[in-house]
């Protein structure tokens, strides 16, 4: 059940002097109590019925004003991508919540995005892997997760596709890069900073 809180602004958490007259409403939306009452901040987008990234897309068809600051513990670049095509202005890994998150919300209410530097450095070798390399935001994803060690069947359930289709796209990822081995793949992603420490 979703819970609001009102956020004192305090300009020294982004490093500008604040042009906010009254407090920062921030809306929850999370499945566990638990975790609304301890974060009292969350808006993760693992729901449970799967139809995050499209709520999204119509509370800020609905409420244009309101921003959408994501936590989550989904690192995927792509899936930030998704969320932040969608309309959401914001993107914070749980792990970063207790540093990035305050600050974050702050920034969304001055119109201003934040991505945490471990998804901001993802979306950036996303980017480099579909333009330069011929692959589809798809191939790419799935390329991250091959090189992350997870079997087809994983990455089916991980994507919501079937194992077939993930090996369609394997089968075309190795002909588009002209790889033959999974470790060529590890690679391939290492030097794409599609996987390891930014």
């Amino acid at each position: 059940m979703p819970a609001t809180l009102r956020l004192l602004s305090e300009a020294s958490e982004v490093g500008a002097p604040s042009q906010l007259k009254a407090p920062i409403r921030v809306v929850l939306a999370d499945d566990h109590a638990m975790v609304r009452r301890a974060l009292r901040l969350v808006l993760d987008l693992r729901l449970p019925n799967g139809c995050s990234i499209e709520m999204i897309r119509q509370l800020r068809a609905r409420f244009p004003e309101t921003e959408v600051v994501v936590l989550t513990m989904e690192e995927s670049p792509l899936f930030a991508q998704h969320a932040i095509e969608a309309g959401a202005i914001g993107f914070v890994l749980k792990d970063r919540a207790d540093t990035e998150l305050l600050s974050a919300v702050r920034l969304a209410a001055r119109g201003e995005g934040y991505v945490s530097p471990r998804v901001a450095s993802g979306l950036e070798a996303l980017h480099r892997a579909t333009s330069g390399d011929r692959l589809s935001e798809r191939e790419t994803e799935i390329v991250r997760l091959i090189a992350l060690g997870h079997t087809s069947a994983e990455i089916a359930c991980q994507l919501h596709l079937s194992r077939r289709t993930v090996e369609t796209h394997r089968a075309r990822i190795h002909s588009k890069l002209g790889f033959r081995t999974r470790a060529d793949l590890v690679q391939f992603a290492l030097d794409r900073r599609l996987i390891g420490a930014p």
